[in-house]
């Protein structure tokens, strides 16, 4: 064990950790929009409460998201202080620009969501919900214009062994930056969709807020399938352009060896790196055909590089092929369940209700297992083509000093994890907090006039 392989590891942890909310906060941001929305078409109380209620679940996810982000961007200034030297003079502005114009537009306006209900018009209060959604949208784009090109670096050269800026639109518009936005944000969408409707099964099974659970429940399952139904495409989209521009990232993706035209789609399977193949089930061509159009165009090899450029196959492989296998799970279990729903019987089917209940988290794991295969199928690259991972780790960190810190951390988010479930579980458990009924003006009997 090495400090250089500890440093991965707690970068790994911290932003792993990181991201099972902020898919939680851009998808329960969209639920905030839909229930407003229905709030000031119907002036009604109950949806009023149910505004409120996803508010205040989207306000707890916001706030750990938030405190466990900031590990990360310290991070680069210790553990990859040759990273952060390479790279700095193109990631200050993307990482400027989503703290100046995005995240204090979306902290500003929830603050107008927390307490502004009664201090300011309906308009402006709904148009809020509406910012807090588009600054979430606009934060994970310009992270994600920071990491794509690290993957497709564009608008740059390399003077005096660091990577200056010379072009911010071609940096900005990078080849994999359409693509990985929309799958990401995409994914998000399909997280904030499941929670939802997570949350109105448990309703059902529990025979409480049930006029909620069924109007969300619904609700949420259109949103999901729609979104699962567009994920394949828009993942279609980025694979090809990995094949382009990361060959063998794409050639980890499926195991492929050898050079060859006609290659293979895996739908699953097992690398046997002794051999170098993949045994499981194969669609001859498919690999091909997606990436480039024609079955005739050759997909790359990991043999043609040396061996100290490959990735790491089997976490690559796995993580990758698990992810599409959930994307395909997404639209059967929301499809099922629509119809069932349509059709009046879903109440009626407990099991489904329980499979809603906990399918819950399976889009937060989805969204991890892409993130693995992507970061760790771009290796040994931290910066494709230009800078080593080996080669960005901070010299002067000793190892004891990073296990103090990933010690650190992990007790600490420990903590925070268990006092975000609790509230969160506190929050649901409750559900929306529907005002009492008026009470019926009383009849008073006055006496004739004479």
């Amino acid at each position: 064990m090495t400090a250089e392989t500890l440093a991965r590891i707690q970068f790994a942890f911290t932003v792993g950790f990181h991201f099972i909310f902020v898919p939680l906060s851009i998808g329960l941001a969209m639920t905030v929009v839909i229930a407003e929305t229905r709030h000031v078409r119907s002036r009604l109380p109950a949806d009023k409460a149910a505004a409120d209620f996803w508010i205040r679940l989207f306000t707890t996810t916001f706030a750990i998201g938030v405190a466990t982000g900031l590990t990360m961007e310290f991070a680069f200034g210790t553990n990859w202080a040759g990273y952060s030297r390479f790279v700095g003079d193109i990631f200050g502005a993307p990482l400027a620009a989503e703290g100046v114009f995005a995240f204090f537009l979306e902290s500003a306006f929830l603050g107008v969501l927390l307490f502004g209900r009664k201090r300011v018009g309906r308009r402006f209060y709904y148009v809020s919900t509406w910012l807090v959604f588009f600054g979430a949208a606009l934060s994970a784009l310009w992270i994600i214009v920071a990491n794509s090109w690290q993957q497709t670096p564009r608008g740059y050269k390399v003077v005096d062994g660091k990577a200056v800026l010379t072009n911010f639109w071609a940096a900005l518009g990078n080849p994999s930056t359409a693509p990985r936005y929309f799958h990401t944000v995409v994914a998000t969408l399909i997280a904030g969709a499941f929670i939802v409707v997570g949350i109105s099964a448990w309703y059902l099974l529990k025979r409480t807020h049930v006029a909620f659970a069924r109007r969300y429940l619904l609700t949420g399952l259109v949103v999901g399938l729609a979104l699962s139904a567009v994920m394949p495409f828009l993942g279609d989209w980025q694979a090809s352009v990995v094949a382009r521009e990361q060959p063998i990232k794409l050639a980890a993706f499926e195991g492929i060896y050898l050079s060859q035209t006609k290659a293979p789609m895996t739908i699953v399977g097992w690398y046997d790196a002794d051999a170098d193949k993949v045994d499981g089930i194969k669609i001859p061509g498919l690999l091909s055909f997606l990436a480039f159009g024609s079955t005739g165009d050759e997909v790359k090899g990991l043999s043609s590089v040396p061996a100290a450029d490959r990735p790491p196959v089997q976490v690559t492989f796995q993580t990758y092929h698990l992810m599409v296998l959930l994307s395909g799970y997404f639209v059967l279990v929301m499809l099922v369940a629509l119809l069932c729903a349509r059709r009046r019987r879903i109440e009626r089917m407990r099991w489904l209700l329980w499979v809603l209940v906990i399918s819950a988290p399976f889009p937060i794991f989805a969204s991890e297992l892409g993130w693995v295969s992507a970061e760790v199928g771009r290796q040994p690259w931290i910066v494709q083509g230009l800078l080593r991972t080996a080669d960005g780790v901070s010299p002067v960190v000793s190892l004891r000093e990073v296990i103090a810190t990933l010690c650190g951390f992990a007790l600490l988010y420990a903590l925070l994890f268990v006092a975000w479930v609790r509230i969160f579980t506190r929050l649901v458990g409750k559900g929306p907090q529907e005002p009492p009924p008026e009470p019926a003006a009383e009849i008073v009997d006055r006496p004739a006039e004479a």
